[in-house]
This record gives structure tokens, C-alpha cells and sequence, in this order.
């Protein structure tokens, strides 16, 4: 499967959701009972994915091996868990591999559960969710730094509302690759990695200062190991300085070596990649002015346990992404909705026969309607493919990457010419309902295309494999030439897709 459903739950239900990250993989199976998570198990695993990217980012099959001999013991975990509770998603080196896909055949395979990719802004938007829930209110606006094994997230926000969101290309695993490659730690490497950091700092570190923040907050691996070596050393009282960073900087020049790095608080599978999170920690802090943060046990796969309750709960932060953009592009939300509906009374009828009863497909088909006409914002010409590069590549919270591809195709051939092949990116057992929700959505536009305010006729709609019937009521379509033209348009269009559409009335006679 590629969508989450949406089938209900009480909140006090076992929820599970998983982190493919690129350093380390990560599991989180909880309750959640009366909005607090009770968590029932964790699982992490080091499969360092991002070392195994080639120099054509194509991922290595000792990589992959590594990352489904993982998978096959989180499926094991997984398998008394409803697939509706489950959340799995990959993040910065899923997201950039050339070759992932074949990986995630093979995964979603072993777990039995589908594989989001999410983008890296979507990623930040799920840590800030993980480490407001895992903090005091307090009412103070936060500052919220994740450093991964592909990616640095950083995030301003209040409550639990992220206010702004950057994903960096900074990893702890490909800084250390690209500037300790053999296990040397020398005064002139740091400098370089420093000023490779604060480069990539260097374009967002205004905007972040300008927001402001109360209080300073360290997430994921990196932050957590190098608090847990300056206690050891007695250097803080748990949390991450300005001060004691200089001081471990002065400790791994003394070190010499990777793999001469020996200090209480630093686990085994750690050591290889903290040079380069230290880095970036330490570039952050001189970008951003900070003097001291604390450290969150909250992050990606806390966020993802909450974001799915709020799914549960009928509270699906995709709904206000999805409402955000109709007012950003200026979309006429009465059509807008008038097409919504009509490919739900269109959907009704013909979902069974077309085997689209998957909760997701009503949900991504209703979106689609609902911001159809994104890309008038940019031009009236072709502005079905504007609107299709907008659904696909802008930031939208809650979606993964297969789901705005999804929209994306649902939106580029909702008009004109209906060709199969641009359905050929969609795994194989998605294409012929893909193309059954873009039928649907195109004959959704028609009937609203005069922009009216009345309502539509009861329709008869009969779908068997690549047919449609639809039936209007006696004299409809002699009262409503134009719609009636374009049906007979439709009729020709779909025919070169190899689908027969056929229009009748009441009183037609076969």
C-alpha cells in the first residue's frame, strides 16, 4: 500500500510509527490515552543508509541488506498492530537515492506497510510536533534544532505550531564522509567541515535570529549523545554550552582519531559520525548566537505517533494544508467545492465496480477537486500543468511525496488528452485506479464547468472495468447544449485511453 487510511480508533489504541533515517532507523510503539503517549516499546537500529550512497547516489546493496535485515525485525513487532495505526516514513537519503524505489519495493514488501517519503520541510514539521509534546508549555516560543544522518531540521515555533521550518543538506553522517573520510581529526579538517557549515548556515541564520526565540532545543541522536559526554565530563548539568563545546573541540584535536575517541556517555554505534554532528552543533551555535540549549527525547517518529492521532481523531492537519492553498492561489472556492461534491456523487457509484473502495483514494480525489485550478495563480495556459508542478513540489504538511505525486497526476490530466503514460511513475497496481479517480475528476469538471449554482440532476452512473455509463433524466442535455458538447468531446478523449464512455438519457432506448 502507498496511503494511510483514515478508519477510526479510540485514542486509548496501540499506535506504532517507524523513522528511516539516514544514520539510524527507529521505532516507537505507545498508547495514547487522553492525548498523553504512553510508550510501550522502542526499537533503533545503526544501519548507517546515507554511507551507503555511491557517488551517483544510487545505494549500495550491502546498504540495503543492512537496512531489510532491520526491517525484517520491525515487521515482527508490527505484525499485531492494525495496519491503520501504523506510520512508517523515509527521510533525507529515501528522498535522494536514485535507486529507492527498488529499496522500498522490497521494504514495503517485508513490513506489509506502505513507505512515505516525506520532504525535508515536512520532516521539520513532524520533530517540532515530537518535541512540543515532549516539553513543558510554558507558553515560551522555541527554538528547535535536529541534526540527522542526511539533514539538519531547524525550527521556530509556539505551542505546538511551527512558525518556520528549515531542512539543510547537513548530516552528521555525510559531514564526517566528506571531511574525516579517513578517520583523522586535525585542526585544519574542523575549520574546513566549520566553514562548509556555516556556508549552508549562512542563508537562513538572519531570517531565524530575526523570528527570536525564548528557549533553545536540542533533538535526535546528535544533541542527546554529546549532552550525555559533557555531563560525563562534568562540564554541564545535561544540557549542551557554548563553553563545553570548546572544550570537546580541544578534546578531539587531543584524540587525533575516530576511532581514539573514548568517553563515558558515547555508545559504540555513535562514535563513527560524532565529529560530524559536532560540527554542525557547533556551526549552529556561532550562526544562530546561541550560548546554551537543552535536549527533547521527543523527534520524528514522537511527532509521527501524534500527527496520526490527530488522523484519528478526524483532525488531519492535510485539510488545513490543502485549505491554506485554495487562499493562497486565490482558487474560487464555490466552484471549487461544487467539483469536490460532484466527484463524490460520481465516486459513490462507481467505486466498487472500479475497485477504489481504499479509504485514501476518496480523500486524494476530493483534494485534487478541491485545487484543481491551483495553477490559474501562474497562467490560464495549461495551467493544469501549473497546478500539477505546484501540487507536487510545494511544502504541504501532512502529505508524504507519494501523495503529492498522486494529487499531481490527478490535477495534469483532469483536461485534454487522458495519456496512460503519465501515469507510468506510479507503482504498477496504482495506475489503473489513478487513472479511474482522473476519469471521475474530468467528468466532475464538465457538469460544473458553466460555474452554476444549481444543482445537478440525480445521475445514473454504471462503471464495469473500462466502461462508464452515465444516465441524466429526460431532456437534460437538450436543455444544456454545451454540457452536452463537451460529453461528446469526453466520449472521443477517453477512447484514445482505451476507455468507453457512453451518455444516455432516461427516455434513450438501447
Amino acid at each position: 500500500m502507498l496511503f494511510k487510511t483514515k478508519n477510526r480508533l479510540s485514542q486509548d489504541g496501540i499506535l506504532a510509527a517507524a523513522d528511516l533515517g539516514s544514520n539510524s532507523f527507529h521505532m516507537i510503539v505507545a498508547h495514547l490515552v487522553d492525548g498523553n503517549l504512553q510508550v510501550i516499546d522502542r526499537l533503533r537500529e545503526t544501519v548507517r543508509l546515507r554511507a551507503g550512497l555511491d557517488r551517483q547516489d544510487n545505494l549500495a546493496i550491502e546498504a540495503q541488506q543492512r537496512a531489510l535485515e532491520c526491517l525484517t525485525r520491525f515487521a515482527q513487532r508490527l505484525g499485531n498492530i492494525p495496519p491503520q495505526n501504523i506510520r512508517i516514513v523515509g527521510t533525507n537519503t529515501l528522498r535522494s537515492a536514485k535507486n529507492a524505489s527498488d529499496f522500498l519495493s522490497h521494504a514495503q514488501d517485508i513490513l506489509g506497510h506502505p513507505i512515505q517519503i516525506i520532504s525535508g520541510i515536512e520532516e521539520a514539521r513532524l520533530i517540532y510536533l515530537g518535541v512540543a509534546h515532549s516539553l513543558a508549555e510554558q507558553g515560551r516560543r522555541r527554538l528547535v534544532i535536529d541534526i540527522g544522518g542526511g539533514s539538519t531540521e531547524i525550527i521556530i515555533g509556539e505551542h505546538f505550531t511551527p512558525i518556520l521550518m528549515e531542512s539543510l543538506s547537513l548530516g552528521c553522517v555525510s559531514l564526517t564522509l566528506e571531511y574525516c573520510d579517513n578517520g583523522k581529526i586535525t585542526e585544519k579538517r574542523l575549520k574546513k567541515a566549520n566553514l562548509a557549515a556555516r556556508l549552508e548556515l549562512e542563508s537562513i541564520a538572519h531570517l531565524f535570529t530575526h523570528h527570536g526565540w525564548d528557549h533553545a532545543v536540542g533533538a535526535s541522536g546528535t544533541a542527546r549523545s554529546i549532552a550525555k559526554i559533557l555531563k560525563a565530563q562534568g562540564w554541564t548539568n545535561g544540557s549542551i554550552t557554548l563553553s563545553a563545546l570548546k572544550q570537546l573541540r580541544t578534546l578531539f584535536l587531543d584524540t587525533g582519531a575516530i576511532d581514539n575517541i573514548q568517553l563515558d556517555g558515547l555508545s559504540e554505534d555513535r562514535r563513527p559520525v560524532l565529529i560530524g554532528g559536532f560540527i554542525i552543533l557547533e556551526a549552529i551555535f556561532e550562526a544562530l548566537g546561541l550560548e546554551e540549549i537543552t535536549v527533547s527525547d521527543g523527534a520524528v517518529r514522537e511527532g509521527l505517533i501524534y500527527d496520526l492521532a490527530g488522523k484519528i481523531a478526524h483532525e488531519d492537519i492535510r485539510e488545513n494544508t490543502i485549505n491554506h492553498l485554495i487562499d493562497k492561489c486565490r482558487v474560487q472556492t464555490q466552484h471549487a467545492y461544487n467539483v469536490e461534491a460532484t466527484t463524490e456523487i460520481i465516486f459513490n457509484q462507481v467505486a466498487e465496480s472500479w475497485g477504489l473502495r481504499h479509504d485514501s483514494f476518496l480523500s486524494l480525489l476530493k483534494w485534487a477537486a478541491r485545487i484543481h485550478e491551483i495553477g490559474l495563480a501562474i497562467a490560464h495556459n495549461d495551467y493544469h500543468k501549473h497546478g500539477a508542478y505546484l501540487a507536487k513540489n510545494s511544502d504541504l504538511a501532512g502529505f508524504s511525496q507519494q501523495e503529492q505525486q498522486f494529487l499531481a497526476l490527478l490535477i495534469q490530466t483532469h483536461r485534454q488528452k487522458l495519456r496512460p503514460e503519465a501515469f507510468a511513475t506510479l507503482p504498477g497496481k496504482w495506475i489503473q485506479p489513478a487513472m479511474c479517480l482522473s476519469i471521475i475528476l474530468r467528468l466532475a469538471v464538465i457538469l460544473q464547468r458553466s460555474h452554476a449554482t444549481n444543482a445537478l440532476p440525480e445521475l445514473e452512473i454504471i462503471a464495469k472495468q473500462e466502461e462508464l455509463l452515465v444516465i441524466f433524466p429526460d431532456n437534460w442535455l437538450a436543455d444544456h447544449a454545451l454540457t452536452f458538447a463537451d460529453l461528446q468531446k469526453e466520449i472521443k478523449l477517453l477512447k484514445t485511453a482505451s476507455y468507453q464512455l457512453t451518455i444516455r438519457q432516461g427516455n434513450d432506448t438501447d
